[in-house]
Formats: structure tokens, sequence, C-alpha cells
């Protein structure tokens, strides 16, 4: 599977990691499988936000409300990891369960697409998503 986002798409995640060096931005991914139609922000209310990521309860429940009435669904979700890699955290790991949801992480001025699989017992293991840029 690939998955499809628009270069208009990939330049916002971009500078929004980029306008928050010392924390973990995040924000969900709305679309459908093999696209994303838009990118919703979202505050990060992790206890240390330089380190974790949490998203907003009250964005995500809105963001699903409005997806599914636009016939859409909420298809992932993105973070920065700040001095970091474009590959998922041990901490990413340990929250991550295998629901098909994509994982977008951006760092050291690109971005990279993950899905989570399997976690029984222990931490998920990721495998790479390709990025179509259109």
């Amino acid at each position: 599977m690939r998955l499809r986002i628009s270069s208009g798409q990939r330049q916002f995640l971009l500078d929004a990691a980029a306008a928050r060096p010392e924390e973990e931005v995040c924000g969900l991914l709305v679309g459908s499988d093999g696209a994303v139609a838009e990118l919703v922000p979202a505050r990060n209310v992790a206890r240390d936000p330089a380190r974790s990521f949490e998203i907003d309860p009250a964005t995500l429940l809105a963001t699903h409300r409005t997806a599914r009435g636009a016939g859409q669904r909420v298809i992932g979700h993105w973070h920065s990891h700040p001095g970091g890699r474009r590959e998922p955290s041990a901490r990413d790991a340990a929250r991550a369960i295998d629901n098909g949801a994509i994982w977008m992480i951006i760092a050291d001025g690109d971005i990279a697409a993950w899905r989570a699989q399997g976690r029984n017992p222990g931490p998920a293991r990721f495998v790479s998503v390709p990025l179509e840029i259109a």
C-alpha cells in the first residue's frame, strides 16, 4: 500500500514541525485508504511535549465526527520528533496498536509513514508505508 499526500500537505507538515522545534507537534490524517484529504492540527496535551505527544481529545472526537459526516474517516495521525529520526521511537512502539492507522513522522526536514503490526505481548513493530507526493 502507498499513501498519497499533496506537496502542499507535505510542506504544511514540515512548516508545523519547524515552527515548534522544541516540542512534538501533532495532528490527525483524514481521508481514505491510500490518500490523505485533510491534515487536522491538534494541541499536544502530553505531560512532556518535548518527548511525547498526545492528541487533544476534543480535537480527536470532533475530527472523527466531522470526517464521518463528510464520508471520510480518520486514517491516522502525524507527529514530529524534534532532533530525532523519522522512524517510530520506543515510546511510539509501546503505545501503538495494530489497527491499520498510519503513523506519519516528521523529523530532520522530511516525512515518513508507518503502520503498526502486532503487539502481543510487547511493543508493536512498524512497517514502512511508501509516500507518494502528488
